[in-house]
């Protein structure tokens, strides 16, 4: 059966305004998911930390693919559980959470906003990652978060999470921990 180009331009219209659509609701997904916080540093949006792989919607739901910063993390599940929370109260509650190590997550996956807010919270942003011409000096030698001297030392290579080691300013005399470059 062929169709008049009246109605196959209705039709094409009508995909682009599902299109466009289908596209709004993704952002507002995202939006929604900017809300949600890491649960160890609850200032930095689990979007501004890059773990955010995917958002796709279709007629089974909202799919959300996560890339975890390690495989261990222990804060997985509670993640996934404010991810679908959060996507819920958008009117959706058929919400599917992926864990997905492809693409792998690394510290160059935050965002320019996320580092600021890492250094606003007192934690000194991760340099370039390690593999990419980074040593050990990058860990070694950490720029204060709180008075930007590189009048630091390492103190301990591991911190509180397996993801941060512990620094000493010589400059402002404060202790100040650094999220190691993955």
């Amino acid at each position: 059966m062929m169709r008049s180009s009246k109605e196959s331009s209705t039709l094409d219209q009508s995909t682009v305004v599902q299109d466009q659509d289908a596209s709004r609701r993704v952002e507002i997904v995202w939006a929604a998911l900017q809300a949600v916080t890491d649960p160890e540093i609850p200032v930095l949006s689990i979007v501004d930390l890059g773990i955010i792989a995917d958002v796709r919607i279709d007629s089974a739901g909202v799919t959300v693919d996560m890339t975890p910063t390690f495989v261990g993390c222990p804060a997985l599940d509670m993640i996934r559980e404010n991810i679908k929370e959060a996507v819920a109260k958008l009117g959706d509650d058929r919400v599917t959470v992926n864990v997905v190590y492809d693409p792998p997550w690394t510290t160059d996956r935050i965002t320019e906003a996320g580092r600021r807010t890492l250094k606003e919270f007192g934690l000194a942003p991760p340099g370039s990652r390690c593999g990419s011409g980074s040593t050990l000096p990058d860990l070694e030698t950490v720029p204060c978060p709180f008075c930007d001297s590189a009048d630091t030392r390492l103190e301990s290579l591991f911190g509180p999470t397996l993801c941060r080691s512990i620094h000493y300013c010589s400059a402002c005399l404060q202790s100040f921990e650094h999220f190691k470059a993955v």
